[in-house]
């Protein structure tokens, strides 16, 4: 597959993808810290122990890098759409089905986890710790299908206003942190899941158009966002994790922040700065094809990666605690990570191996009606995000299950993806 990859394909794009990956991966091993007090498991979290690790979330916060490159994707791939007179039901179901696919077996198997766990009698609590831990990853998805729906309407607005479609989001982002931080306006704060995403997403856009084609330019971008980001923090009301903490009055990450925004724009100024030496490592076969066997297989150890990480810690608890009496943060703590990170990696092995077959599915459009497209697009994001926020396992009931939670996303892609095949791309001869 390295080898025939296209020369003018920008390699660059899918070097990011993977990068980030794996920071999201190295990160949330590193920020869930859970340890065993008075022959219980106490769900310790680094940032909260450690306060000066939230710096690291300045690195390691690289969702923007995500929005970036889905601008660049999405962009490119709707452009392409058209020039072949190929319509939106296609080419968002195809799209629709290559990001939710790898996501049902998941939901899945945590169910009848979930189930037995309770039927077993294991503590409820516990099972709901479990479950709302591995499935930490799809919020992301609901969130990200909703900007990629909207793809070809942000397109059309940066190919009519430019940069001001940019900083027209900006201005949005801007407003909703002030009605909710100076005037207390209630819930409002979530209509950035849009400014702030949809924002970055633009950005990904630019960089199709070449717009930071010059690496000084890109470098200005990321210096002025890293200047916004210092004040906002340092004179701004927003703390300097860029993800949740527990205990902390504000997150930048949930909804997202101005701050978030300002970093998102300081990540693509300095990504993008870097772009011409990126390209020049890429054409190193060897470099290029580990980019290509991550990106084959990238929703997968996103899915799955802290299913691994619950599976180690059971083991662990399993075996009386073994390991989990050092203190989070402490020296022993730190030395024992290398060792953790094994088992972790050994843990994802063969879940990556037994589930990536559901990220090479088949992505063909599906020509449905534009109103199943939403529909199913509204039941996908509604049992996504409703699990990320109350665990699909229940406090109450004989399976201990939130049955109509689970039933969301399966519902919703059944109603967005059967129908007719329409190939977006003429078949080989």
């Amino acid at each position: 597959m390295a080898e025939q990859a296209p020369p003018e394909r920008n390699r660059y794009v899918d070097f990011l993808r993977a990068l980030s990956i794996l920071a999201v991966v190295v990160g949330h091993w590193l920020v869930a810290a859970p340890y065993m007090k008075d022959g219980a498991v106490e769900g310790g979290h680094l940032l909260g122990i450690l306060p000066w690790t939230q710096w690291l979330t300045w690195g390691f916060q690289v969702m923007p890098l995500f929005f970036l490159v889905g601008g660049f994707s999405n962009g490119m791939s709707w452009a392409a759409t058209r020039r072949k007179g190929g319509g939106y039901a296609g080419w968002y179901s195809g799209r629709l089905q290559r990001l939710i696919n790898p996501v049902l077996p998941l939901f899945l198997i945590w169910t009848l986890v979930a189930m037995f766990g309770t039927l077993m009698g294991i503590d409820r609590k516990i099972v709901a710790m479990a479950a709302q831990l591995a499935l930490i990853p799809v919020w992301f998805l609901s969130v990200y299908l909703m900007v990629a729906a909207l793809a070809p309407l942000t397109w059309a607005a940066w190919h009519r206003y430019g940069m001001a479609s940019f900083w027209a989001l900006v201005a949005g982002a801007v407003a909703i942190d002030v009605a909710t931080l100076k005037f207390g306006v209630p819930y409002v704060n979530f209509l950035n899941f849009g400014f702030v995403w949809l924002a970055i997403h633009q950005l990904g856009f630019a960089w199709g158009d070449g717009y930071f084609a010059r690496p000084q330019k890109a470098l200005l971008w990321g210096l002025g966002g890293l200047a916004a980001l210092g004040l906002l923090v340092g004179f701004g009301p927003y703390p300097v994790a860029m993800i949740g903490v527990p205990g902390s009055g504000l997150s930048n990450s949930m909804p997202p922040t101005l701050a978030l925004l300002a970093l998102g724009i300081a990540q693509t100024g300095f990504a993008l700065a870097l772009e011409p030496a990126g390209r020049r490592m890429l054409d190193n076969l060897r470099v290029w094809t580990a980019v290509v066997l991550v990106n084959g297989m990238i929703m997968t150890i996103y899915l799955w990666h802290l299913t691994a990480f619950v599976l180690v810690l059971v083991a662990a608890w399993l075996l009386g605690g073994i390991g989990l009496d050092v203190m989070p943060g402490s020296a022993a703590w730190w030395l024992a990570r290398p060792l953790w990170f094994a088992l972790y990696i050994a843990a994802s092995l063969p879940l990556v191996l037994l589930f990536a077959r559901y990220e090479r599915a088949s992505s063909a459009g599906v020509e449905v009606p534009h109103w199943r497209l939403i529909l199913g697009l509204i039941l996908i994001c509604a049992g996504l995000g409703a699990t990320a926020a109350i665990s699909i396992a229940s406090p109450y009931g004989v399976t201990g299950v939130r049955l109509w939670l689970v039933a969301l996303p399966f519902i919703g892609a059944a109603i967005a993806q059967f129908g007719p095949v329409h190939k977006l791309v003429r078949p080989r001869a």
